[in-house]
């Protein structure tokens, strides 16, 4: 019976009606909800634009109907006031929109990530830096203030239109709240049912940031983060047992073992010293601009010694903060903040400490404040004895963002000297390890001492062409532009290290001392001015044009790839020569070392480099990986392959599942502080050869 009258209601419905009532209501619904409407535009315009100008994608759908189901839903709410009302309901959901897109779209232009609540403790350590946050500003950065602007402004026209008193009469509330939040709650249920097991399992991870904005939009992706950040805090009373039984499976699974290769204790009971170099990129080596070196005191040293020309920091928004502590722990930064920051009360196994064991003096050198990056709490977790900063030393030269690389390698040379004698005479030491952070070359790159001084390095181009009066063609090339500046900067950066290793060759309390060079991560600068250096063409003196046969496609590929850094082993009597091509990660220095230096890291989650050689993976915190046969984008699960070799996807997905095991591991390692809480857990055969 109940069959037959659903027969009968098909067969009497009435088409041509409902389309004209549902033409009416539309109509009616835009007379007379045009503020909710505009609401709604503006917001999702909003988003929109954020999008396009961070990682592109004005028009993704799938993020773009994610974010208009969510504004519909949240101003539905409104339907509960009165017309008059409604406005300030509106006008505040749009401005925390407004608020977080502005400072997404900033934050994405200094650090390439999206924000986090939980950085906000980072805030502070950008106080020294504001200048290079401004240089990166631009005027599309606060675009997102237009819409709260327009808002106000349609709502004063409707206001002297009495429009409000209008729509009071008409409207019903409760009737409107269930058909938009319908309509929203149906947008989101479809959104929600294209999901895949991939987008799922992404969202709960949150640290491929830039994946979940381009699928899930930019109010979902900051929704999760609120909710990440406070789970975080609690984490360690709901997670724990879950994250130690990975922990112990990992390890006993994967139990250490020894490299034994012709390294094996090569530097065992040498002094070691780290040089933090800031913001050095290895394109620069062996570099000439008008036939001159920009660093020449690097490219003479890449000779004389073991350079890794392949090498990768693996940083997050910690930047040199992340490479600080993934070179002395092998662990990768934390997904949700940084561990400088947020978890420097935990207990790692580093360098600094497994020296120290062996009656290593270890300490940090830097000529800027103690507490920026929290160094000052986070030192002595990494098994630093002391840590010489800024009051250690007489601030008498000032370059950039503080003490001069060259005042500064000047004085602490002094201070390494006093510790040498103490290491001498002091039995309760044998030798010493140290870091030296460098300053000098740090972004914004606009002291006047290198782009205007005597010695600033001549960034134009000299065509050795003449014209009709007998003057030389110079071409502008790099001069005034921000990668000419930095260029600038790295050429005095090397001037400095070129003195300190001079002051190095001429004293005997460096004999045998192995040093360690890094660049911490690349240059924070535009894709837009790397592609400017790359396809600069000398002939005419402008950019490349895609007709160029020599033109580069400087893709999101390329820019990636281009940020590898220089790692330099060195020693006076150059002992280690030869450039080494291995795909490697900053992770991968402590097991490198601990096999020269005869110590040992069992929570180290990198790998010798002369063990694992070409097989290596090197993972990036944004689930991307690089290896020796490929390149993978892992927001749009994309890869660049290099070279001719067919690739199959099982070689890919095992790299895939390698990369987000590396990085819940280390994340469960760092929040849960499984090492202190979970190694006496693993095996007994962790440690041992099998």
């Amino acid at each position: 019976m109940a069959k037959d009258k659903i027969v009968d209601k098909i067969k009497n419905f009435d088409f041509k009606k409902f389309i004209v009532n549902f033409k009416n209501n539309s109509i009616n619904f835009i007379k007379y909800n045009r503020q909710f409407i505009s609401y709604t535009i503006l917001c999702l315009l909003s988003c929109m634009l954020v999008r396009h100008y961070t990682i592109g994608g004005f028009w993704n759908f799938e993020a773009l109907f994610f974010d208009f189901s969510v504004i519909v839903l949240l101003g539905s709410l409104a339907y509960f006031l009165k017309p008059k009302k409604q406005f300030a309901y509106f006008l505040s959901i749009m401005l925390i929109i407004t608020l977080m897109n502005l400072i997404n779209g900033i934050y994405y232009a200094f650090f390439n990530s999206f924000a986090s609540v939980a950085l906000l403790e980072s805030l502070g350590q950008t106080a020294e830096v504001t200048d290079a946050v401004f240089e990166k500003l631009r005027i599309t950065n606060f675009i997102y203030l237009i819409m709260p602007i327009i808002f106000v402004l349609i709502h004063n026209y409707l206001k002297s239109k009495d429009y409000f008193g209008i729509v009071e009469k008409k409207e019903s509330g409760k009737k409107l709240f269930m058909g938009v939040a319908i309509v929203g709650g149906i947008c989101l249920f479809i959104n929600i049912s294209t999901l895949t097991g991939t987008d799922i399992s992404r969202f709960s991870k949150q640290w491929n940031r830039e994946y979940i904005v381009q699928r899930f939009g930019m109010i979902i992706y900051q929704g999760n983060d609120i909710c990440q950040t406070l789970t975080s805090k609690f984490r360690t009373l709901f997670g724990y047992e879950e994250a130690a039984k990975r922990f112990v499976e990992y390890y006993e699974e994967n139990p250490y073992k020894e490299s034994k290769n012709k390294y094996t204790k090569k530097f065992e009971g040498y002094n070691v010293i780290a040089i933090h170099m800031e913001s050095i990129m290895s394109f620069l080596i062996d570099l000439e601009i008008n036939g001159k070196e920009v660093t020449p005191n690097l490219n003479k040293l890449v000779k004389e010694s073991m350079y890794f020309d392949n090498f990768y920091p693996q940083v997050s928004v910690g930047t040199s903060s992340d490479t600080e502590f993934t070179f002395s722990s092998s662990l990768m930064p934390v997904q949700s903040g940084t561990v400088f920051v947020s978890y420097y009360k935990r207990s790692y196994v580093t360098l600094q400490k497994l020296l120290a064991e062996k009656g290593y003096y270890t300490f940090s050198m830097h000529g800027n404040k103690a507490n920026m990056w929290n160094r000052d709490n986070m030192h002595p977790s990494l098994g630093y004895m002391d840590f010489y900063s800024e009051e250690y030393y007489n601030i008498d030269e000032v370059i950039g963002l503080g003490l001069s690389d060259s005042s500064f390698f000047k004085q602490s040379e002094e201070l390494i000297k006093k510790i040498s004698d103490m290491v001498k005479e002091d039995s309760q030491y044998k030798n010493y390890m140290g870091t030296m952070i460098t300053l000098t070359n740090h972004t914004p790159f606009d002291d006047e001492y290198y782009l205007k001084g005597e010695d600033a390095f001549d960034v134009t181009y000299h065509t050795g062409k003449y014209d009709a009066h007998g003057k030389e063609i110079i071409y502008d090339y790099l001069e005034g532009s921000i990668i000419g500046n930095y260029i600038k900067s790295v050429h005095y950066a090397d001037k400095c290290l070129g003195e300190l290793i001079e002051y190095v060759k001429e004293h005997d309390e460096y004999n045998k001392t192995l040093f360690v060079l890094y660049g911490d991560h690349a240059a924070q600068l535009r894709k837009s001015q790397f592609a400017k250096f790359v396809n600069f063409d000398f002939e005419t003196g402008e950019a490349k044009t895609e007709d160029n046969p020599t033109y580069v496609d400087y893709d999101y590929y390329e820019n990636e790839l281009f940020k590898n850094t220089p790692l330099i082993f060195w020693t006076k009597n150059n002992d280690i020569k030869g450039k080494y091509s291995y795909p490697m990660g900053m992770i991968d220095v402590l097991p490198t070392l601990s096999n020269m230096l005869g110590i040992k890291n069992e929570y180290a989650l990198g790998h010798d480099i002369f063990e694992i050689k070409n097989k290596n993976t090197v993972v990036f915190p944004n689930g991307n990986f690089l290896t020796d046969k490929m390149y993978y984008y892992n927001s749009k699960n994309e890869s660049r392959i290099f070279g001719t070799e067919t690739i199959d996807a099982d070689y890919i997905e095992t790299r895939k599942k390698y990369t987000e095991q590396i990085l819940s591991l280390s994340n469960d390692i760092i929040v849960y502080d499984l090492i202190e809480k979970a190694g006496s857990r693993i095996g007994a055969n962790n440690g041992k050869e099998e």
